[in-house]
């Protein structure tokens, strides 16, 4: 019994904390106290370094010369629940050289309809200030 009302006590407060800058606060009108020793209210978000550059990778098969893009969401089928990782730029992992074999064989075997692949790094240098610039660099391909 006394682990239900621990449970029940603890989701109550990490609830009140996730809900307090956002919402509590403006309702009441004035800063509520805040808990010590619990994530701030975006939870493990608000550990991660926002910055004004972002950078991401494209993949093209090419047919016949010409390029097409092709969707990372068809490159990776993830079928989580909650989330997107294709979305979370889990791409931008194949940049690494190191696994151009691994990832070429397995472009080539799922898409066997284009002749060659080319992996390309996509970059926003200031996505505030020039959000239509995009800088694309080519990395490797896969013949």
């Amino acid at each position: 019994m006394a682990i239900t009302w621990f449970v029940a006590a603890w989701l109550l407060l990490f609830h009140y904390e996730t809900l307090r800058a956002g919402y509590l606060s403006p309702l009441v009108g004035r800063p509520l106290p805040k808990c010590p020793l619990l994530f701030p209210p975006a939870g493990w978000v608000m550990f991660y370094q926002v910055d004004r550059r972002y950078g991401f990778a494209e993949v093209y098969g090419l047919q016949a010369g010409a390029p097409q893009r092709l969707d990372p969401h068809t490159i990776f089928a993830t079928h989580a629940v909650g989330y997107d990782n294709i979305r979370r730029n889990m791409l931008v992992g194949v940049l690494n050289t190191t696994l151009q074999p691994a990832f070429c064989r397995y472009l080539q075997r799922k898409f066997p309809a284009y002749e060659d692949f080319l992996i390309v790094a996509a970059e926003y240098p200031d996505i505030v200030d020039t959000p239509q610039r995009l800088l694309r660099v080519p990395v490797y391909r896969c013949s």
